[in-house]
């Protein structure tokens, strides 16, 4: 009997980078098939069974373009399940402002514009897709990523290697005057920690640098603040695994995005993978500084 799929339902707001993911999925070898009615998805999964070509992954593009079709989606989704096939939602959105500009620089109408503008549109669709981002498994905001960095959190999301088949905690770096990322489940403020940013010499460097992790990590605030993270997500991580959450992004945030989140979310990384954890970061607003 032919091993049970693993399907991606990829999906979330127009212009917040969807049609990218599925070439991306395409390059990370999944059969990809975009906006295919979401009623003939079941059988779309019994012929891959049936046939002689070994496909394993699926990548399916879902969105606002299926109508009538969209709310038939979580039923296909616990269909899919029941049949033994795994399933997860991957939920791409970014901000208003983000979306607004992309649509303006592709001079592109909205799907659900209509006579409106494309705020409309995008406020009528985030209310649309509600209940499908509260399923998701996987929310990503690219309303700082380009496309580069987009392609790079897929890859690390679904082809590079996991030390542990439970929870894969996601770190995030970020900047607070940049806003803070949608899809974190744990946010830390560390803007009380001592600023690289007024040391001439450090300025121009990020948290990566040895010479800022160095500094950012030589004062007692710091060490005390590192133990305390590692003896929460110690603490928290098996509680999180017990729930059944299979991803949990923390973010690390200070002013700019490029000193002391950086360096407190590579040692954290390193900690996580010290104990078993498949953890990743992205340093989100790294390149607007």
């Amino acid at each position: 009997m032919p091993a049970p799929l693993s399907f991606v339902v990829i999906t979330g707001l127009s212009g917040a980078g969807k049609s990218f993911a599925i070439k991306c999925f395409e390059d990370m070898g999944f059969f990809c098939v975009d906006n295919l009615p979401t009623t003939l998805i079941p059988t779309f999964a019994d012929l891959i069974m049936r046939s002689e070509q070994p496909i394993h992954r699926v990548a399916l593009g879902v969105d606002v373009r299926e109508g009538a079709y969209l709310s038939r989606l979580l039923d296909t989704i616990r269909e899919l399940r029941a049949r033994g096939h795994a399933v997860e939602v991957l939920f791409l959105e970014a901000s208003e402002e983000a979306l607004v500009r992309r649509y303006h620089e592709t001079r592109r109408r909205h799907p659900l514009a209509g006579d409106g503008n494309a705020l409309d549109g995008i406020r009528a669709e985030r209310k649309a897709l509600s209940d499908l981002r509260e399923v998701a498994d996987r929310i990503v905001d690219t309303s700082a990523l380009t496309v580069h960095q987009l392609k790079d959190r897929l890859v690390e999301f679904y082809v590079a290697p996991k030390t542990q088949p439970g929870l894969a905690p996601s770190l995030v770096s970020f900047g607070f005057k940049h806003g803070v990322p949608f899809d974190a489940d744990l946010v830390f403020d560390v803007r009380f920690l001592v600023n690289p940013h007024f040391v001439d010499a450090l300025r121009g460097l990020d948290g990566r640098d040895e010479r800022v992790r160095t500094f950012v990590l030589n004062h007692p605030e710091s060490k005390e603040l590192l133990r305390r993270l590692e003896d929460f997500l110690r603490f928290v991580l098996p509680c999180y695994e017990r729930e059944g959450k299979a991803y949990l992004t923390v973010a690390i945030g200070c002013t700019g995005g490029r000193h002391r989140s950086v360096t407190v979310a590579e040692e954290l990384k390193r900690f996580l993978t010290g104990i078993g954890y498949a953890a990743t970061v992205v340093h989100r607003d790294l390149q607007r500084e």
